[in-house]
């Protein structure tokens, strides 16, 4: 009875020691596939044979320009949207789309009562603002003489102040809706059809770019019938992301640069940084302003904003061809240490990354590296191989 007692125990002790064994070989061998998936080692002559460099990383003066992507829009100072105040029906229309048109010039003429009212409101406070200015200076003149009363001058300068009044607000209303005191008392008020016809002029010298009105179409003040842009100044608006937001100065000069003049680059000034982070992007909108008398930026045209920061900031720059970018993130190879084998060689650890601004093919690194570590600056595409055999390997197994 003890005997076979004993040989059960002996029996369930070497079970757990050859599970305890197995165990240990499964997370030896995870180990080893985590380490070819992270780890690639190279032989001195494979090292050679691609020529492969380091680099030591160091933090490093940053000049030179922050880029991003940017688009031009329309300078909002020299836009108008251009319309009628008063009701009434388009009678004539003068300019159309791509027009170029100069302040002052008439853009449409629209007819209705209103305006036959404002016109003859203007014209009858006018005619009695010129009869009591004259019964005024009349009086005036007789009582320096002592021929007239005084009590008859003050009311012929109390109605005269009555009807400069009365003119003057006459006068607002006009300018209001668009006409000047020209196109009233042009010696055309006897002619009722052209006395209750509104000119509407641009506002701003510039380019029709929308007419939405024809002939004959009843108009108000939420008509917007046309809109004018000059473009002889643009704005750019770039996205700058939040953590960069220190490196730029309140104002500085900034670049421009499209494919569309692949050649040219165009120079004009920062105006705007934004006071709010958008919650989705995490960046803020920058804003340039730029001349265009050429006319060569269009709204809505694509490219780079180049702003350049601060000598004074030092960052960890390293070779752009040193990161790998995959799926959106970038990682690097760290040289680990040398191999102490017969022949020599190096080892390379992956490091995942998070890069910063670009500038004179040097790429910043936020996070991922500490000054004094060493990263393949030459060879990276084979290091990218090697890998991804051993990922595969790994996986085999």
């Amino acid at each position: 009875m003890n005997a076979s007692i004993k040989l059960l125990i002996a029996a369930n002790v070497l079970v757990f020691t050859l599970l305890g064994c197995g165990g240990k070989e499964e997370t030896k061998k995870e180990e080893t596939n985590k380490e070819h998936s992270e780890i690639v080692k190279l032989t001195a002559e494979s090292i050679k044979q691609i020529k492969l460099e380091t680099e030591t990383v160091t933090f490093q003066p940053f000049t030179g320009y922050l880029t991003i992507p940017a688009k031009v829009i329309t300078n909002q100072d020299n836009e108008a949207q251009i319309g009628s105040l008063v009701q009434g029906r388009v009678h004539k229309v003068f300019v159309r789309v791509g027009d170029f048109v100069k302040a002052g010039q008439i853009l449409m003429t629209v007819e209705g009562l209103d305006v036959g009212q404002i016109k003859a409101g203007f014209l009858i406070a006018k005619a009695a603002l010129d009869y009591t200015k004259s019964n005024y200076e009349r009086q005036k003149k007789l009582f320096d003489e002592k021929i007239g009363s005084q009590k008859t001058l003050l009311e012929s300068q109390s109605e005269y102040d009555k009807a400069l009044a009365e003119y003057k607000a006459e006068d607002k209303k006009i300018h209001s809706v668009g006409l000047s005191d020209e196109d009233v008392t042009d010696g055309k008020m006897s002619d009722e059809h052209t006395s209750g016809t509104l000119p509407i002029k641009s506002s701003i010298s510039g380019v029709v770019v929308e007419r939405n009105v024809v002939i004959g179409q009843l108009v108000d003040a939420t008509t917007n019938a046309f809109k004018v842009i000059n473009t002889n100044t643009v704005w750019i608006d770039g996205q700058i992301y939040e953590k960069d937001i220190i490196k730029l100065s309140q104002s500085t000069n900034a670049l421009f640069t499209t494919t569309t003049y692949r050649n040219e680059k165009f120079n004009g000034r920062i105006i705007y940084v934004g006071q709010t982070v958008d919650e989705q992007t995490r960046t803020i909108t920058v804003r340039g302003e730029f001349g265009n008398s050429n006319s060569k930026l269009k709204p809505q045209m694509f490219g780079e904003l180049k702003i350049p920061v601060g000598t004074n900031v030092k960052a960890i720059m390293i070779p752009e061809e040193s990161v790998v970018k995959e799926t959106g993130q970038g990682y690097v190879f760290v040289q680990t240490s040398d191999i102490t084998t017969p022949g020599g060689g190096q080892a390379f650890e992956k490091r995942m990354v998070i890069t910063g601004i670009s500038v004179d093919n040097r790429i910043e690194i936020k996070e991922g590296l500490r000054e004094g570590e060493k990263v393949a600056s030459k060879g990276v595409f084979y290091l990218k191989s090697e890998l991804k055999k051993e990922e595969i390997a790994g996986d085999e197994h």
